[in-house]
């Protein structure tokens, strides 16, 4: 789960990690007054869940409060275009107005879970406020990595080592220490998976702030934290992820014409790879888990061809705890509720297979059965090919 950037430092600011005043704003006249209490001069930031946006035109520096209502009027309602969104780019609902202060340096912090060693890695580089993996990339030396015990937590060490790796002096490198320290519980008790601050300033007075803050969180420790979770913005979310999630699929939009239905996210990774090796692309990434039931299943079927890019369908289950039979009632369902505008390739492996694949031949519909994850790939892939445009 994301949140947008106001709501991260209001989360970061309860760990007492220092953040510049702001306030967010849904209109012009909310802007000026928000910007006059700041003091005039203000940064207007567009809000959506994507980085970029200064690129794109989302932030903005205003000199009084005028210019800041009238920066948030034309920002309100735009559709922001940046790196991370796609060309389809996120509609511009809310605004953060935010006191403008005097950079001495941009700097970059971020913490992350590293899945190789199975641990929240700080991430720390003098160069800030650009794109982090841009920089690893040309000069990897640039980022200095500093993994964290999951039972010590971080040690005042590796907070100094952070600072020394920034180049910090006098009162800003005790600042960064203690910011570190700081951001690093916060990341640890949110149950995050990302907190990055980029760019991490440091003013000409010596102080160390969040100059912007971006923080993912495993939906999986949600329900520990109900106060996170009542930030989420579903306007921000991909509609069929959002309808997929109140039935309990794991459902992820991709940018291909051939949909997915599987059990388990290693079969749902593997048949996406087997989908590109015969020469297809992958709409979407959908789970029904291991013991879905036929209701779940029809609800899957329904929001991958809600997709209109999806040509043909690969329905590829191994029933483990998932019964094949189930799995064919549901596939037979949802195409009698539906309908099947596309082909719809099946590949039934495990429990209660043969009793499954009986259930679709006497069904009477127009299912492609496969033998083997090959045999489906490369019929799905040519059903595709062959789908007329919509």
């Amino acid at each position: 789960m994301k949140v947008h950037e106001y709501q991260a430092k209001e989360i970061l600011r309860r760990y007492g990690v220092p953040t510049p005043r702001g306030e967010v704003v849904e209109s012009a006249d909310e802007a000026r007054t928000a910007a006059k209490q700041l003091g005039g001069r203000v940064v207007v930031k567009a809000q959506i869940h994507a980085g970029g946006r200064g690129k794109g035109g989302g932030v903005k520096l205003a000199k009084d409060a005028d210019e800041a209502a009238e920066l948030t009027r034309k920002m309100l309602g735009m559709t922001l275009v940046t790196h991370q969104t796609g060309p389809e780019g996120r509609v511009v609902r809310k605004v953060f107005i935010e006191e403008a202060l005097n950079i001495d340096k941009e700097l970059y912090l971020g913490i992350t879970l590293d899945r190789k060693l199975g641990l929240p890695v700080i991430m720390a580089s003098s160069q800030g406020g650009m794109d982090i993996e841009e920089v690893a990339h040309k000069d990897p030396k640039a980022i200095h990595r500093e993994a964290v015990d999951s039972i010590l937590g971080i040690q005042p060490f590796q907070a100094r080592a952070v600072a020394d790796a920034f180049g910090l002096k006098g009162d800003a490198y005790k600042k960064c220490v203690d910011f570190v320290q700081k951001l690093t519980k916060a990341y640890v008790e949110t149950d995050a998976s990302l907190a990055e601050i980029n760019p991490l300033l440091v003013t000409k007075e010596g102080d160390v702030l969040a100059l912007d803050a971006k923080m993912n969180f495993d939906d999986n420790a949600m329900f520990r934290h109900k106060d996170v979770l009542e930030m989420r913005d579903l306007n921000e979310e991909d509609p069929l992820e959002v309808e997929a999630s109140h039935f309990g699929l794991n459902y992820i939009k991709l940018d291909g014409n051939v949909g997915c239905m599987v059990n388990g996210a290693g079969l749902a990774m593997a048949t996406m790879d087997i989908i590109k090796l015969a020469g297809g692309e992958p709409a979407n990434f959908l789970d029904v888990g291991g013991g879905a039931s036929a209701e779940q299943v029809k609800n899957a079927f329904r929001i991958i061809l809600n997709d209109k890019n999806v040509k043909a369908i690969l329905i590829n289950i191994f029933g483990g705890i998932m019964r094949g039979d189930r799995i064919a009632e549901g596939v037979v369902s949802a195409s009698r509720e539906v309908g099947l505008p596309v082909p719809v390739v099946v590949r039934l492996e495990g429990t209660n297979v043969e009793l499954g694949k009986e259930i679709l031949a006497k069904s009477g519909l127009p299912l492609i059965t496969a033998d083997g994850m090959w045999d489906a790939a490369q019929k799905v892939v040519s059903a595709a090919k062959q789908a007329k445009p919509s």
